[in-house]
């Protein structure tokens, strides 16, 4: 368990880092899937999904890290971090799907939208803190 002198000093940190890192990791993520959208080579080429992956892993390191300083337990009184949890899987089923999975050009724009949806709504469920996001009442 953290001292609170060490969530005092790594949560101003951490948070805005997150943050940041997932406007970076989706703005990245949108960029990809319409240049795949029209026909670019670029958004697979492997430098760009090295960086890709490495702002992704930035970004699950501070998540882990603000759950660890936090204590917060997403099976038990925090279950809004448990959705957000099973919407990143999905996140990313339906991201692979959108950038170069789906057998089609439309069925690949289908599940990018549906990816960007999907974030959108985990973000919702973060600011919230409540696992119905913005359908929370």
């Amino acid at each position: 368990m953290p001292s609170p002198e060490l969530t005092a000093l790594l949560y101003p940190l951490l948070r805005p880092a997150h943050i940041g890192l997932v406007g970076l990791s989706v703005a990245g993520y949108a960029a990809r899937a319409l240049g795949v959208f029209f026909g670019q080579a670029w958004p697979l080429a492997p430098a760009v999904r090295r960086a890709s992956s490495l702002i992704d892993t930035a970004l699950l390191a501070a998540g882990a890290s603000l759950w660890w300083l936090l204590q917060l337990n997403p099976l038990g009184p925090d279950t809004w971090l448990g959705v957000k949890l099973v919407l990143l899987v999905l996140y990313i089923g339906l991201g692979t799907l959108g950038l170069k999975r789906a057998p089609t050009r439309v069925a690949r724009a289908g599940f990018a939208l549906a990816a960007l949806a999907c974030v959108g709504f985990m973000v919702s469920v973060a600011v919230t803190h409540h696992p119905l996001g913005l359908f929370a009442p």
